[in-house]
């Protein structure tokens, strides 16, 4: 007789959003099962190749909602929440750094390298675990995504990202 490890709440909290994000036309970024304070928190971050919109969030929300009360899989009250990875997504899985290969990203290391622990730079490799960055003046840089305390897409907010055309009454 073979014994079954019992899944994590993550994995059944997946496993139960697959089919309703394949028929939504939607991808799992990210789930997440945590505590704050004395809260707990079921996030689903959910995205698609043309960006989510409310709708989808909302409409994935309801969906798995239903799901997640028929089953029952979560012993402790929780509150769920559905939302997008955002433009600085936080890269956790293999396949993120595949996906976001040549983007530039936002990395913290753990600990500093020549007194420094925040860079950006282009991912440029990724390979069993093993990040690659172009820095700036053509520097590259490798580290193992266990040295990093996080790793985001980078968005430099500009003031052109924010320009807005005033109405002068003209």
């Amino acid at each position: 007789m073979a014994l079954r490890k019992k899944e994590s709440t993550i994995e059944v909290a997946a496993r139960l959003a697959q089919p309703l994000l394949e028929e939504l036309g939607l991808v799992l970024w990210d789930l997440r099962f945590e505590k704050e304070g004395s809260l707990w928190y079921l996030r689903y971050f959910i995205d698609k190749e043309e960006g989510v919109t409310i709708d989808d969030c909302e409409r994935f929300s309801r969906a798995i909602d239903k799901r997640l009360d028929a089953a029952d899989p979560i012993d402790q009250s929780y509150t769920l929440e559905v939302s997008s990875p955002g433009i600085e997504r936080e890269l956790t899985k293999d396949w993120h750094y595949e996906a976001c290969m040549g983007l530039e990203l936002s990395v913290r290391l753990i600990r500093p390298v020549d007194g420094v622990r925040d860079f950006v730079g282009t991912l440029t490799g990724y390979r069993d675990g093993a990040v690659t960055l172009l820095l700036p003046e053509d520097v590259e840089m490798t580290f193992q995504r266990g040295e990093a305390s996080h790793v985001r897409v980078y968005n430099d907010y500009t003031q052109e990202d924010f320009d807005i055309e005033e109405d002068r009454g003209e």
